[in-house]
């Protein structure tokens, strides 16, 4: 146990450098309501999500390519486990952004199909 606590304290303090590079993007504060929203607010809200989309892209680019050039820069003072446990931790962080950026795209895409049934008799 003491030897999986020393190795995490030591990936910490090798890669917090790196990882405060890569901004985690805050999602839209407000998806609009699409029962009462108007155009301008969906367009609104659309593009809000299109930026939150391009911004989490980026974040996890980022996170990647700190971590292959943390890893090879400390490799020599690195274990094959502990290399490992470095890249499960980023595809626990990949993932959990990945579902965050899918909960917001799916709260919005909610919201479109009630606006487009709310508008569709407008037609």
């Amino acid at each position: 146990m003491k030897s999986l606590f020393a190795a995490a304290t030591l990936a910490a303090l090798i890669l917090a450098p790196a990882y405060a590079a890569c901004v985690y993007p805050h999602a839209p504060a407000h998806i609009p309501d699409g029962s009462s929203a108007t155009l301008a607010q969906m367009l609104t809200g659309e593009k809000a999500v299109k930026t939150y989309n391009t911004q989490m892209v980026s974040y996890l680019h980022c996170l990647t390519h700190q971590q292959d050039k943390e890893i090879a820069r400390a490799a020599l003072k690195l274990t094959k486990k502990q290399i490992a446990e470095m890249r499960a931790m980023d595809r626990k962080r990949h993932n959990a952004a990945v579902e965050q950026l899918m909960t917001v795209a799916k709260e919005f895409n909610a919201q479109v199909m009630i606006y487009k049934k709310k508008h569709k008799h407008g037609k």
